[in-house]
């Protein structure tokens, strides 16, 4: 008896095996591509850094000091500024631009110190003779200012950075404004300024009214204070995980920062970064905030002046050129 035959048919084609997608493989991707987002963002925004050479060599120069060393200028400039922004903030119609603030920073093994340099400080300018430390600048610009600074102090300036108006209303308003703690009730018509006592959130435009009205006793000099904790207390705002990690504050912030900042053409993004986490716990009293011991104010031929307290500066700066921490009675 035959058997009867089974029919066969052909097996299905499946076609290649389909690979299965590795979730190492998949972060890696994720991975490369945020890296390469990453460096072309660090990319962009180090290239809309304004730079300019301000930190020239010249014969003499001091010789470089352990430590690093900042000087950090708020400048006067209108630039960028509408008439529209110029009469709200109460700026005036001044052309140029001069300091409206020097600071030195220092940071190092003796810790970090932001000295306020007073613009009315009476110094040798280089070529030019003595006269108030705001001159310096305006007389030849920024690597005039660091050469007169550098000769003054002994201290070797590393790294240069400069601020004007609108850069710094930009910044304040980037980071959702800064809590400061006003004392008395404050009111500069000229500065477009009229604060409650107590703490309150500073925008943009009161920020800039407040770190530029003289309307105290001392004038000058409670203004400088006044300059320090604002700076120091936008740092530490800018640099806390409350901004970096959310991007409607992070985002605008280094747009505005890198956009308005001008540094040394040596300077980077990566410098600004290392100088404001430096300055970070600076407001919480990790460090020090003070100005140039001053002796006595005088007047002549450039108007009123500042001189330093001769011993205790000296004092002050060799701690700052040799990176040590500052004596004890040095406030």
């Amino acid at each position: 008896m035959a058997h009867a035959r089974t029919a066969e048919f052909p097996a299905h084609d499946e076609g290649p095996p389909r690979r299965r997608r590795r979730p190492g493989r998949i972060l890696a991707t994720v991975l490369a591509v945020l890296l390469a987002g990453s460096v072309v963002g660090y990319f962009s925004l180090d290239g809309r850094l304004r730079t300019e050479k301000a930190l020239a060599d010249y014969p003499g120069r001091v010789e470089d000091t352990p430590g690093t060393n900042w000087l950090i200028v708020g400048s006067d400039s209108r630039e960028g500024l509408t008439k529209d922004d110029r009469r709200k903030l109460r700026t005036g119609r001044a052309q140029g631009k001069r300091t409206d603030s020097i600071m030195l920073l220092h940071y190092g093994d003796g810790g970090t110190t932001l000295l306020s340099i007073p613009r009315d400080s009476y110094v040798a300018i280089p070529g030019h003779g003595n006269n108030k430390v705001n001159a310096a600048y305006a007389l030849g610009g920024s690597d005039l200012l660091v050469q007169t600074v550098e000769q003054a102090t002994g201290i070797r300036v590393d790294h240069f950075a400069e601020i004007g108006f609108g850069g710094f209303v930009g910044v304040v308003d980037a980071v959702g404004g800064v809590n400061i703690c006003v004392k008395k009730p404050l009111k500069d018509p000229k500065a477009g300024l009229n604060l409650k006592a107590g703490c309150q959130d500073l925008d943009g435009a009161q920020a800039l009214g407040y770190v530029r009205t003289r309307q105290y006793a001392n004038g000058d000099l409670e203004r400088i204070r006044n300059q320090r904790q604002f700076f120091s207390a936008l740092i530490d705002k800018a640099t806390s995980p409350a901004t970096l990690f959310n991007p409607f504050r992070s985002v605008p912030l280094a747009w505005n920062s890198t956009g308005n900042f001008t540094v040394d053409e040596g300077d980077s993004l990566f410098d600004l970064a290392r100088m404001m986490l430096a300055m970070r716990g600076l407001s919480s009293g990790d460090g020090k905030t003070l100005s140039v011991p001053f002796g006595r104010f005088e007047t002549g031929a450039v108007g009123s002046y500042v001189v330093w307290d001769k011993a205790k500066s000296e004092k002050l700066f060799t701690a700052l050129r040799n990176d040590e921490p500052l004596p004890g009675d040095i406030k």
